[in-house]
């Protein structure tokens, strides 16, 4: 139990490291990568520049991967929950995850027909998978076989004796194997642990199973592993069953990208190289935009703007007032008005400020040219 409390303690000192640096760290990313995006945008692949604004942008996206691997660790990411089919949010990573772990090893997918839908941000499960099977990978000399396979179980209180961090019930499972050299009881003992890592310098950061940990103990799920030496390992991610239907996705819809619109809007942001840039995107695609640094500026702004102002685009957290009672004021001036929140806050911070509620509608930064536009136009679309 001693040894329980300083490992949940350790972990929440991370976390609220990691927590106290994304803000300004995302603040700082959505500059970067946003203004590479909108250069990349505009020229062609031949022109010399090209190639090093495309390694600026990849960077940049690299870093903000991390920042997410971090929270998620802390189990404070802010995500996008959606009510999946499980076989195929994974089927479409898994050619990406062969290319990942190279030729000489087979990788094996074994889905369950009749799986349970469960609720969780699609980016999530991609993380959860390649982060096993490339642990799955450095376990294996040379050749080597990894198998990827899903299943039901309705778990009793009889099966959850042995196990921290679980609860009975109906879980859809994932289950990633391999037969590597295995790990014996110390490491185990530790592979959770972020930062904690078997592998020599500069051949993992220790954050990938500090991750899947995580990313689960968020969804309420649990992890479970069996390994000994040289008899390979299995990892098994329990994931609560949704009481309901999967949802469709739409592969073309996803990847049209509106790029023009006539409506105003109102940003609001007070990071002045965030509020240039977002201004620049949003003109970019051909809305009306009306900038604010500060929310009392904005407010006077709404005030004596003689048009209508179709969305509000606001950061959540501000001096003087916060992006949601400044929502509240505008409302008051323009009744129909549609609103968008930003932040690069984590997601503890966003909700104690009542933004991430049901039907609130927001993007995380960083954020690309492609996401804004796409979340935009869903916005002022929406009824």
């Amino acid at each position: 139990m001693e040894a329980r409390i300083q490992q949940a303690q350790k972990m929440e000192s991370i976390g609220r490291l990691a927590g106290g640096v994304a803000h300004d760290f995302n603040n700082m990313l959505t500059i970067i990568m946003g203004y590479a995006d909108m250069a990349l945008s505009t020229m062609d692949s031949s022109e010399p520049l090209h190639a090093n604004l495309t390694a600026i942008y990849s960077a940049a996206k690299r870093s903000a991967d991390l920042t997410r691997q971090l929270l998620a660790f802390a189990s404070k990411q802010a995500n996008e929950p959606k009510i999946l089919d499980l076989n195929q949010a994974l089927a479409g990573m898994i050619s990406m995850v062969q290319r990942l772990i190279g030729e000489g090893i087979q990788l094996k997918w074994q889905p369950d027909m009749d799986l349970w839908p469960v609720k969780v941000d699609p980016s999530q499960i991609d993380q959860i998978l390649a982060n096993l099977c490339l642990n799955a990978r450095d376990a294996i000399t040379d050749i080597g076989t990894i198998t990827v396979e899903t299943g039901n179980r309705s778990l009793g209180t009889d099966y959850f004796t042995h196990l921290a961090w679980s609860a009975p019930g109906e879980y859809a499972c994932l289950c990633v194997s391999d037969n590597g050299r295995g790990m014996d009881q110390e490491i185990l003992t530790n592979i959770y642990e972020p930062f904690y890592t078997t592998k020599g310098v500069g051949k993992g950061t220790g954050l990938g199973l500090a991750t899947v940990f995580g990313i689960v103990k968020q969804n309420n799920g649990f992890i479970n592993v069996y390994s000994e030496p040289e008899q390979g390992t299995t990892f098994e991610v329990y994931l609560p069953r949704y009481p309901g239907h999967a949802e469709q996705s739409d592969p073309e819809g996803a990847s049209k990208l509106p790029l023009c619109g006539r409506e105003t809007i109102l940003l609001v942001e007070d990071d002045p190289g965030i509020l240039e840039m977002t201004s620049e995107m949003l003109t970019r695609l051909d809305y009306q935009v009306l900038k604010a640094s500060n929310p009392i500026e904005a407010i006077n702004l709404a005030r004596e703007r003689d048009g209508g102002i179709d969305l509000i685009l606001t950061d959540v957290v501000m001096p003087e007032m916060n992006g949601r009672d400044l929502a509240k004021s505008i409302l008051a001036l323009y009744p129909d008005i549609k609103h968008l929140y930003m932040s690069g806050y984590t997601a503890n911070v966003i909700e104690s400020h009542g933004v991430l509620d049901a039907g609130i509608q927001f993007i995380q930064k960083p954020f690309t040219l492609h996401d804004l536009a796409t979340k935009v136009r869903e916005v002022v679309d929406s009824r």
